[in-house]
C-alpha cells in the first residue's frame, strides 16, 4: 500500500504509517531543519522515505496518481489556540494545497490532521468550507468567488447531488492522544475521507486507555506507585483535584477497566542519567532556565504531559517542562520529548535543542498515527474498518 503525505515535519505521521505497513512514494517538506531529521534517519536506516524538499505549492501531484493515501498535517497556526486566529486569510492555510492533492492523486482514502481549534465555533463555517472541498475536490473555485461563495455552490451541489466524477465520503473527530496509550493530553482534529465509489466502511477507533484506570492505580490500589519502586513514604497525596473521583472509584468495582493512562514518569523513567555519556547519543541532555510563571508550570511526572507545543519563536517555556512533586521543574529533553511523542530510540534528531523541540511540538504522535494508519489500511484491503476487531461501531460526523 502506497502513500503521499504533505508537511511531514519531522515525519511522526509518517512514521506512524510506515509501522503500519504503509510504504510512502512521496515525503513533502519545505523546512530545512525538518528535512535534515529525515535525512539523518535515512541516513542510518531507519526510513528510506523519498523526500521531496520544497513548497506544495509547486508540486505536481498527478506524478503520484495510483497513490492509495493521501496524508498530511497542514500548518496549524492559522487555527492554533496560541495563534493569531486568522483561519482562511492566513497566508499559512494550506488546507487548498491539500485539497488540490487529492483531486490530482485521487487516493482511496485521505487521512489529516490539525489543532482542536479547527473546531472552534468562530470558525465553523470554514471548517464546513474544508469538508465540503475534500467532499467535492473537483468542483474548485472560479475566479471571481471567494470562499464564502464556493462553499455556498458546493453546499448547492451537495443538494442536488451533483459533484462531478470523483467525491469523497468525509468524516472528522476530535481525539485525545491519552486516550490510545500517549503519555500526553494531545487533542487533534483527524479527517479522514474515501473515496465515494469504493463503498469503504469507516468508523474511529474507541479509546484504549483511561483516566479513571489510571486514578485507580494510584489511589485505590497503588499499583502505579508499586510498579516504580515508590514505597508509601514517598506517594505523593491524592491531588485536590481529583479527590472526589477517587472516592467515588473506591467504591466500584475492579470490572472491565481499560488499561491506564500513561505517565511522563511511565515513559521516561528507564532512561540514563541525563549527564552521562550514554545520554548524549540519545540526545538526553539537559538545558537550564526552566521556570514558572502564570499559567505555565510545566507538566506533572505522574499524569499524562499537557500537549508539547512548538511556539513562534523557539519554544515556550512551561508546555515543555517537567514538574517535579517536591515542586521543582527542568525543561525536558529532547529525548524525553521524543518518548513523550512516542518516537522510538532509534529515530535521531540532529538539530539543536530548540529546533528539535519545535518539531517535536509540532509533530503528530506516532503511536495514534499507526492506530489510524493500521486502520486505514485495514479499510483499503477489506472494505470495512473494523473487519478483523471486536469493538462497538461510533456514530461519527459525516459531511
Amino acid at each position: 500500500m502506497r502513500a503521499v503525505e504533505l508537511f511531514a515535519g519531522a515525519g511522526g505521521l509518517a512514521l506512524g504509517a510506515s509501522i503500519a505497513g504503509i510504504e510512502h512514494d512521496a515525503v513533502i517538506e519545505w523546512n530545512r531543519s525538518a528535512c535534515e531529521t529525515i535525512l539523518e534517519n535515512r541516513r542510518r536506516g531507519t526510513v528510506g522515505w523519498p523526500l521531496f524538499q520544497c513548497d506544495v505549492r509547486d508540486m505536481d501531484f498527478r506524478t503520484f496518481q495510483g497513490a492509495d493515501v493521501v496524508a498530511g498535517g497542514p500548518p496549524c497556526q492559522p487555527f492554533s489556540i496560541g495563534g493569531k486566529h486568522r483561519g482562511n486569510s492566513d497566508v499559512r492555510n494550506m488546507f487548498p494545497e491539500a485539497i488540490r492533492s487529492v483531486r490530482e492523486i485521487q487516493p482511496k482514502m485521505v487521512l489529516l490532521e490539525n489543532v482542536k481549534g479547527l473546531t472552534r465555533t468562530s470558525f465553523a463555517d470554514f471548517f464546513e468550507y474544508v469538508l465540503l472541498q475534500l467532499q467535492f475536490p473537483t468542483l474548485i473555485a472560479r475566479k471571481s468567488e471567494d470562499w464564502v461563495a464556493h462553499a455556498a455552490r458546493l453546499r448547492r451541489s451537495q443538494a442536488l447531488n451533483s459533484f462531478g466524477d470523483l467525491s469523497y465520503r468525509v468524516w472528522y473527530r476530535r481525539l485525545n492522544a491519552a486516550d490510545f496509550g500517549v503519555p500526553q493530553r494531545r487533542e487533534r482534529v483527524f479527517i479522514v475521507a474515501a473515496r465515494s465509489d469504493l463503498n469503504l466502511r469507516w468508523a474511529f477507533p474507541e479509546p484504549t486507555h483511561s483516566q479513571e484506570s489510571l486514578l485507580r492505580d494510584q489511589w485505590v490500589t497503588g499499583d502505579y506507585w508499586s510498579r516504580h519502586g515508590i514505597d508509601r513514604l514517598r506517594r505523593r497525596d491524592v491531588p485536590t483535584k481529583f479527590a472526589k473521583r477517587v472516592q467515588r472509584l473506591r467504591s466500584l468495582p475492579l470490572i472491565g477497566d481499560l488499561p491506564a493512562w500513561r505517565t511522563v514518569r511511565d515513559a521516561i523513567t528507564d532512561l540514563p542519567d541525563p549527564n552521562s555519556d550514554h545520554a548524549r547519543s540519545l540526545g538526553h541532555l539537559l538545558v537550564p532556565g526552566a521556570r514558572t510563571y502564570g499559567g505555565h508550570s510545566g507538566s506533572p511526572i505522574d499524569e499524562p504531559a499537557k500537549t508539547l507545543k512548538a511556539g513562534d519563536h523557539g519554544v515556550p517555556g512551561g508546555e515543555n517542562m517537567l514538574a517535579m512533586p517536591d515542586g521543582s521543574v527542568r525543561y525536558f529533553t529532547v529525548r524525553e520529548s521524543a518518548r513523550i511523542q512516542t518516537f522510538p530510540d532509534y529515530y535521531v534528531f540532529p538539530g539543536s535543542w530548540s529546533e528539535s523541540m519545535r518539531q517535536l511540538g509540532n509533530a503528530v504522535a506516532v503511536d495514534m498515527a499507526s492506530i489510524l494508519a493500521r486502520r486505514i489500511r485495514r479499510c483499503i484491503e477489506t472494505g470495512d474498518a473494523e473487519s478483523d476487531i471486536l469493538e462497538p461501531r461510533l456514530q461519527v460526523a459525516t459531511v
